[in-house]
């Protein structure tokens, strides 16, 4: 026994002199230069012209495009009121038609009843940009995203366009980044994500910035809120993000943007048809300036602009009539003695009615004065004739 209890605190010694003691080293931690840095070096992109249409979303899910270089930044639009309980806010995104062109929003029903609207799909994928525009969904059918190895069709770039900056971040799923970002930029998000939800967040400069969902469910239509989250070495204004936004695309296009960067109104109201892979692109209209201020402002509220544009005509009338005075101003001062004449006459008149009252009583005073004083000589002459007689 005694042995067996040696053995064991030699073997229980020799432990505690062969394992040395462990030392806990802290993951090394990103090191993000000062916001100021950032803050100086940010100059936002030049505003491009932009070709704003109406898509018209199909009925299947379409087949995915082959694009070689990234979307732009979204654009901001101010959704307007839901005009009717079931209608569903479609657009407010890049599509491919020869080239990224801005599919405006706008309120539709959907084309049969139990109809679901599934957002567009972006994935980088060995440098390039897989597209999948929206589309209605059937009930019942879900997206199925476009497996590796797939054969993809390039999408067909109409002529005179330029290609623009390949995507710059990681590869996945992806929405485009918020307005004012730098071209090229791409923000990881969920597979369902609506690309309006990073409308109101900061630009970047810098990959970074990724979208998480609140509860974890692939349905993205069981999601209320997204969580926009990025280093402050990614954002313009090096301040780190970490805020929720809806995930319904209405409820994010109208929150306030940081960058106005408002996409213009579509020249015709007619819808053009959604690309097909391996057919021409649809004839599109021109390209139109990005404004700074929403461009239905106006024709929301038609009266002011009117004012506006009577106040100047007005203004100009009034500017005319000074140039013009010198020929009409003496018609203007004979107009206005002719305005002031009445009042001159009248006095004139009350006078006239004092003195024409008051001479009749004299007048014959007078007169007999007059006659008496022509008489007294009369009857003096008659006296002389009679002394004379």
């Amino acid at each position: 026994m005694k042995q067996i209890i040696i053995i064991g605190t030699a073997v229980l010694l020799s432990g505690c002199v062969v394992q040395p003691a462990r030392t806990y080293y802290p993951p090394p931690q990103p090191y993000y230069p000062p916001p100021q840095q950032y803050q100086q070096d940010y100059q936002p992109p030049v505003s491009q012209p932009v070709v704003s249409v109406y898509v018209e979303p199909p009925l299947v899910q379409p087949a995915p495009v082959l694009v070689a270089w990234a979307p732009p930044p979204m654009l901001v639009e101010s959704p307007p009121p839901m005009p009717y309980d079931g209608a569903i806010w479609t657009g407010g995104y890049w599509v491919w038609e020869g080239n990224w062109v801005w599919a405006h929003g706008r309120w539709a029903g959907p084309p049969q009843p139990g109809y679901g609207w599934v957002n567009p799909y972006y994935e980088h994928r060995n440098g390039a940009v897989v597209f999948v525009n929206g589309f209605w969904a059937a009930p019942g059918v879900t997206f199925v995203a476009p497996p590796m190895g797939m054969s993809i069709s390039v999408g067909i770039v109409a002529a005179g366009v330029v290609a623009g900056p390949r995507c710059h971040g990681p590869e996945g799923v992806f929405v485009p980044p918020p307005p004012g970002s730098h071209f090229g930029l791409i923000v990881p998000a969920p597979i369902g994500t609506s690309p309006a939800v990073v409308t109101s967040a900061p630009p970047i400069i810098n990959p970074g910035m990724h979208i998480t969902t609140i509860n974890n469910v692939r349905n993205v239509t069981n999601i209320t809120n997204v969580t926009i989250v990025a280093p402050a070495g990614s954002t313009a204004n090096g301040q780190a993000v970490n805020s929720a936004v809806p995930a319904q695309p209405h409820l994010a296009a109208a929150m306030t943007p940081v960058v106005h960067a408002y996409a213009p109104e579509p020249v015709s109201n007619r819808p053009i048809p959604a690309y097909v892979a391996g057919r021409q692109p649809a004839v599109l209209p021109q390209a139109q300036p990005v404004h700074n201020a929403p461009s239905n402002f106006n024709q929301s509220r038609p009266a002011p602009q009117q004012q506006q544009q009577q106040q100047p005509q007005s203004q100009q009338h009034q500017q005319q009539q000074p140039q013009q005075q010198p020929q009409p101003q003496p018609q203007q001062h004979q107009q206005q003695p002719q305005q002031v004449e009445p009042r001159p006459q009248q006095f004139e008149q009350k006078p006239q009615q004092v003195q024409q009252k008051p001479m009749p009583a004299p007048q014959p005073q007078n007169k007999e004065k007059k006659e008496g004083s022509e008489k007294k000589p009369d009857k003096e002459h008659e006296h002389e004739h009679e002394r004379e007689r």
